[in-house]
Parts: C-alpha cells; structure tokens; sequence
C-alpha cells in the first residue's frame, strides 16, 4: 500500500486566502498589536474575538491597508499587502465597521455609483449580487426607507461587487433583530460554501459559535488561542452534572474521591445551561474520562446514579475566562 506523502495531503487543503504573520503595531510607545498571526482558507468562515481595546479593530485595519504595521505582513492571494496593495487588495470585499452608503439614493444607485470605482463590473454582476443578498424587491427603493438589515445586505452586496476571495466583515451582526442575525449567519455561511474566504469579527459571542469554522481570540494585542470552536471548547475545562441519590451523601462521596465540586454553578455556567438540566444536580469540574471511572466507586458507596450528564463550556465562557472577564467591544 502506498502512504500518502505529506506533499500529497497539504495538496488536498483548500488554498490559503489569506495569511498574516507576526503582526505588530506601536503607536508612539504603546504596543496595540503584537506577533499576531493566523490564516484563512478558501470556503472557511474565520472568526475574530477580542475585548474592548484588545487591538482587534487595528488587526482588522491593517488587513486591508487602511493603517500600516510597524512589523510583520499580511498577504492575500500569495500577494503582501504593503508592498502590492493595488493588487492584493483586488481579491477583497470588506465592511469596516459600518457600511458606507447614500440614503438619499435608491440601493442600485448605490451598487452603480461604487460599481464605476471598479473596473469590469457588469449591469448582469449588479443583477447577481442584488439577487444574492435578496434584495431584488427593494432595490429600487430610496435607502432612507431600508431597515438596519437591509442597510447591512446592501453593503455586504457592494463588497462582493468584484467577486472577492476574501470577505471582511467588522461587527455584521450589529443592531440586527434576531431573524436578522438568523438570515445573516444563513447568508454568510452560503457564500462560504461557495468557496470564499470569510472573516468576520463580533461581539455575539454564541452568533461567532454557531457560524465560524475557526475562531481567534485577541487580548492585549496578543492572540491567546486560535483554533477549530469545537476543539477550543473541547479541549478547555469541562463540567459534569451528577444526579445522585441520596443528593447529600453522593456530594460526600464526590469529595471523599477527590473530584472539585462547584458551589456557585452560576459563576462557571450560563443561564441557558443552568435552566432545567441542572436543577438538583451536582456540579463537579472533570475530564469526561473520569466519569467512567467514578461510576463504580459512586454505586460501591450505596449511590444510586440517576444521571452523570457532561456539560461542555461556551465560547463565551471560554473567552471571558482567557480574557480574565474583561469588558468586549
């Protein structure tokens, strides 16, 4: 049988889109940014996550030459950034905290006015992108008269008017109802599967957790964890709720076999994870490993074991607790 070679497997990743390595950025004797690094690949939707003043909006800044770093490089496409802006620059559509359009024109107006600062943009590319945010019904309406979603598709429609690789959207979600951030997240995951690059900062952390392949997390200018959200999750503290009876003696026994009991569960759980399940339960922090090794030693004390039931973080928890609980953008 013939091994597949290492060439062979990196040959089978989708292609990188964009890469930034070892960014840093020094405003007079402060470090806002430093070494941070991470990549996205074609059809992955890459989530960016840090606390107010982390440096996440000066990260993003740099991303698409709105500021220069002090060191390190970003390369989109194979090309840098700072050295090619023109070019590199060609394969992105981004949204930079708030979209920039004309209310007193209608949304096609719009597309057309930011369709002349491009080369190459056809009346039929128009047509598709209005199609593709689903905007159809309303395009020609004044903007005045859009909703704060609609605003949002319109500049998302004007960011993939030159078919980008890369997608950079800072903070989409903000001001959305739920259906809006629903339909958004549908919406943005769509175009990943088509292929594109997506990076997308927010301060909704479970929006970040159910749309996001991979997440980076930003604190102090510094990257803290990067990675897959399930292997974060997974690979942080976890949780077991025990129901046990009787409830007294079984918290006895849990001490008595050296596991860590948690007193205040509101303090380490979200309220969404505390509703219902956990009522009358036992909360111990542990591996899902040791549950199996527990069991015997709980039903040996005369425990009876109605339930041993693991209970994974959130992003959030997680992210509050790498962060030490401070404040988010």
């Amino acid at each position: 049988m013939k091994l597949e070679s290492h060439a062979d497997r990196a040959a089978k990743l989708p292609e990188v889109v964009l890469q930034v390595d070892r960014l840093k950025k020094v405003i007079g004797k402060k470090t806002i940014v430093e070494n941070v690094s991470f990549t996205v690949r074609e059809g992955e939707i890459f989530g960016f996550l840090g606390p107010n003043g982390a440096g996440k909006t000066t990260t993003i800044r740099m991303l698409v030459d709105l500021i220069r770093p002090t060191e390190g490089s970003v390369s989109i496409c194979g090309h840098q950034v700072h050295r090619n802006p023109e070019l590199a620059l060609s394969y992105v559509g981004s949204i930079v905290e708030n979209p920039e359009v004309y209310s007193y024109l209608t949304g096609y107006e719009n597309l057309e006015q930011f369709a002349r600062m491009q080369p190459g943009i056809s009346k039929e590319r128009l047509k598709e992108v209005i199609a593709l945010v689903g905007l159809d019904a309303r395009i020609h309406d004044k903007v005045k008269t859009y909703s704060l979603g609609m605003r949002q598709r319109l500049g998302i429609a004007q960011a993939l008017l030159g078919a980008p690789k890369l997608l950079i959207l800072d903070e989409p979600t903000n001001g959305l109802d739920p259906k809006g951030i629903k339909e958004l997240r549908q919406f943005i995951r769509s175009l990943a599967d088509q292929g594109m690059a997506v990076v997308v900062s927010s301060h909704l952390l479970s929006e970040i957790q159910l749309m996001c392949d991979r997440v980076a997390i930003i604190s102090r200018g510094k990257v803290l964890a990067s990675g897959p959200v399930a292997d974060l999750i997974q690979n942080s503290s976890s949780y077991v709720a025990w129901q046990l009876v009787p409830r007294v003696r079984g918290e006895e026994a849990l001490r008595a076999l050296g596991c860590q009991l948690i007193e205040h569960p509101g303090e380490v759980l979200d309220d969404a994870l505390l509703t219902g399940s956990m009522e009358g339960s036992i909360l111990t922090a542990m591996r899902q490993e040791e549950i199996q090794e527990l069991i015997p030693q709980l039903v040996k004390a005369g425990i009876q074991i109605q339930g041993a039931h693991k209970i994974n973080p959130t992003l959030e928890q997680l992210f509050l607790e790498m962060t030490e609980r401070e404040s988010i953008e």
